[in-house]
């Protein structure tokens, strides 16, 4: 696909500016971001991808692409820029006055402090995990063990009616 420079100019130096570009899978809208058609952009990009300059994710009928250490390379030569300038996603944040930990003291960091009421924790200790079943524990299971959602109750005199799906007790047959 023919593409003007100037547009072509305006998508890589975005993509190297950020180091990640998005893009709606549509093709007759402009650019969320830049003033180019959508077109020219997923085009630009796929092109990209193909020559592993950038990767790609494709989720929601949205385009994610990645920059990757050769295709910074690349629109650093294409560009012209000099080995200074990196992308966003490769710069560091730089820390702000008053760190996270600071910021409610104590031996909690940087948790919040508890709701008033809220007992303390104490330590996990082993002992005191119970596991398993109790020594009385005795199940009961009643039923026919037959298939299906389970039974009625059983009718006058002890009889069993065949309830649910399934194949009911076995060797009975009810027309």
């Amino acid at each position: 696909m023919l593409v003007p420079q100037k547009q072509r100019n305006v998508v890589y130096s975005a993509l190297f500016k950020e180091g990640v570009m998005t893009a709606k899978k549509d093709f007759n809208i402009k650019h969320h971001e830049l003033d180019v058609p959508n077109l020219v952009v997923i085009k630009l990009l796929q092109s990209l991808k193909s020559r592993a300059l950038v990767k790609e994710t494709f989720n929601w009928q949205w385009h994610y692409f990645y920059l990757t250490n050769e295709g910074i390379e690349f629109l650093r030569g294409f560009l012209n820029l000099p080995e200074e300038i990196v992308p966003s996603t490769l710069k560091k944040p730089k820390a702000q006055p008053g760190a996270q930990g600071a910021r409610y003291g104590g031996e909690r960091g940087d948790r919040p402090p508890r709701a008033e009421g809220e007992r303390p924790r104490r330590p996990f200790n082993p002992d005191d995990k119970k596991v398993g079943a109790g020594a009385d524990f005795k199940p009961d299971f009643r039923g026919s063990g037959g298939f299906g959602r389970g039974s009625r109750a059983p009718r006058e005199g002890g009889e069993q009616t065949g309830a649910g799906f399934g194949r009911g007790r076995a060797g009975e047959y009810r027309q």
